[in-house]
């Protein structure tokens, strides 16, 4: 009975408690996806429609430290114009450790950079070439291994066609699934067996 109540224990503290240390640590994987610019617009007799897609995926190389890759695809119409983004390239996070620095509980700021291959073609002009992105955001743990995200990035692409430089902000909402790998695991049962003794 007393081994029944300590699981019980265990399991209501991760699931009610989430340590948003744990996700971040060396070692884990990070997939997930972005969206960007999602709206539709009625103005002026004209609708617009956009929406931008990135899903990722993240190794942490070490506490608060993740790199990977990512794909952007986003497609913006309207006003007689259609815009097609794109993009593919490696990414890099820092987790911001300082607890003076967390406003929510189960919260975490981040900076995030990209760099890779990305383009802004339309109707009348078209920017091909390396794409580089930097920004803050922030990350809410709804439970152990899931984060609800926010980003507020400025994106550039510089290259070749009608337009040598495109550039723009977007503001990301999104989600990230954070899985521990074995040695995460292992610390895991250590402390569930020490709960139990």
């Amino acid at each position: 009975m007393k081994k029944i109540n300590t699981l019980f224990l265990v399991a209501v503290m991760a699931i009610s408690a989430p340590a948003v240390n744990a996700q971040i640590q060396k070692g884990n994987l990070m997939v997930g996806a972005n969206l960007a610019d999602l709206g539709l617009g009625f103005q002026s007799g004209a609708t617009t429609f956009s929406l931008a897609l990135s899903p990722k995926l993240g190794y942490f190389i070490e506490d608060n430290i993740a790199l990977g890759g990512e794909v952007k695809i986003g497609l913006n119409t309207g006003g007689g114009a259609t815009v097609f983004n794109y993009g593919i390239g490696a990414f890099g996070r820092y987790y911001i450790g300082d607890s003076e620095a967390i406003l929510l509980k189960h919260s975490r700021f981040f900076l995030e950079a990209n760099v890779g291959i990305s383009g802004v073609n339309s109707n009348n002009a078209s920017t091909n070439g390396l794409g580089l992105g930097f920004g803050p955001g922030i990350a809410y743990f709804i439970t152990e291994n899931i984060g609800l995200e926010a980003l507020f990035k400025y994106n550039n692409t510089i290259g070749f066609g009608n337009s040598v430089v495109a550039h723009r902000l977007s503001f990301n909402l999104g989600f990230q699934i954070y899985l521990p790998t074995k040695k995460a695991r292992d610390i895991y049962n250590e402390a569930a067996s020490e709960v139990k003794e």
